[in-house]
Parts: C-alpha cells; structure tokens; sequence
C-alpha cells in the first residue's frame, strides 16, 4: 500500500502575497541552536557534511561500547548454531542492573587469565552453587541432580562429553561448554588448572542476542529452554 503523500501543486492564487510574513515558530532558542550549529559547522572542514559524520561515529562509538557490540566467529565449537565466519551481536546491556548470566544463554566473555588472551563464545550450563555432572546412565549431563536433554542444539553426533566430570560453580562465576563438544575447548579441558575451569560474571562481556551475517543465516538467538526444569541449587531458593 502506497502511504506516502504525493506532492501536489497548489492553486498559485491561493499563495500568500509577497507582502505576507510567514510566523517565526521556532521561537529564541530555535533560533539560537541553529546559529551554535551553523558556527560548529563553519569550525570543521568540509562544514555539516563533516559534521554530521563525526556525530554518527561518536553515536556508533558509544553504541558499541556500551550497547551492543558485533563480534565474528573464529571457530566451530559453537556449531552447528554459529558457524565460522557468522557476525553476532551482543547485547552488552543483558547482565547490567544487577542481571545475571542463567543457564542456556550464550555469551562471550574475556578469556585472559583464564582461557587465553581472546574473547570466547560459549554456552552457560552451570552458574553460582550448580552441581554440574558428567554423565548420567544415558549419557546426559545432569544439572543439580536433573538430566538436561541438550539435543535441539548439541552439534549433530557429539555425546554431552568424553570427558567425565563432577563439580560445584562457585559463586560469581560459570561453567561453559561449547555446542560442538568435540570441537570445543571450554570449561572441561581447565578443571585442574587454576580457576578449574570456571569464568567469572565479571569477565563475561554480554551475551549473544543475534546473528546479523551472512543474511541467510540471520536470526534471532533465544535462550534454549534445555535447563528450565533445573532445580535451583541447594541452599537457595527460586
């Protein structure tokens, strides 16, 4: 539907006179932000085309600093949701105002002193106070004593691990795998290094909300409901 007005030539009798004034409605202080940005304009070469550049840098910089930051995929341990080459975006507002980081979400967190001197994409499955267990009798992780089904995003053919293990979260930070288990280096491989293998809240930089590139793939990435049946650990409540 077409919804854009289409211009039309008015009667040229109809036309105010040139003798008639045509109202000031913007007023002083109209008048005076257009004179300050006329004269910021006339400070910066190449005038309000330069200008107006500088203002969409400075909204992009700040944008991604504080609101959403693009990142690409190195690596297939996220597969078979995010590829190599795949741009996510992320939201870098998700853990503010006293939000936390809750089990299935995917996030990306600095590594330094912990996984390597780069920023990591991963999936939280185990946060402050969870029991996170390897394997139950079919092979599924167990989360505070619940079998997890991981299937809707486990890579195609990958088991929950070949690597056994049976550890307590700490509070304040998260155990993360990847989705391509048998292609991913997380949490598992640094259980006996310092940290065990755990990734502060504090180091996690936001969580991953969509992926933007190549526009075939673009979509939406919801938090997977595998862990809402997960009790919460003992000792708390909700």
């Amino acid at each position: 539907m077409d919804t854009e007005a289409q211009p039309t030539e008015r009667d040229r009798s109809s036309r105010p006179s040139d003798a008639e004034e045509i109202s000031d409605t913007e007023g002083p202080e109209g008048r005076s932000r257009f004179a300050l940005v006329a004269r910021v304009a006339g400070w910066v070469p190449g005038g309000r085309i330069t200008l107006t550049l500088l203002v969409c840098l400075v909204f992009a910089l700040l944008l991604n600093t504080f609101v959403m930051q693009p990142f690409q995929i190195p690596s297939g341990s996220m597969e078979q949701g995010l590829r190599i080459g795949d741009r996510v975006l992320v939201n870098k507002l998700a853990y503010r105002f006293d939000a936390q980081p809750r089990r299935g979400d995917v996030v990306v967190f600095d590594g330094a002193g912990n996984f390597g001197d780069a920023d990591y994409v991963k999936r939280v499955v185990g946060v402050g106070g969870d029991h996170v267990v390897c394997c139950d009798k079919e092979g599924r992780l167990q989360v505070n004593g619940r079998s997890v089904d991981e299937s809707t995003f486990l890579y195609p053919g990958d088991s929950a691990s070949t690597v056994p293990f049976d550890v307590v979260v700490p509070d304040g930070t998260l155990f993360v795998l990847g989705d391509h288990r048998s292609a991913s280096s997380d949490s598992r491989d640094r259980l006996g290094s310092p940290g065990g293998g755990m990734i502060p809240v504090g180091d996690v930089i936001g969580r991953a909300d969509w992926i933007v590139w190549p526009l075939g793939h673009a979509t939406h990435l919801d938090r997977t409901g595998a862990y809402a049946r997960v009790p919460a650990p003992e000792g708390t409540h909700g």
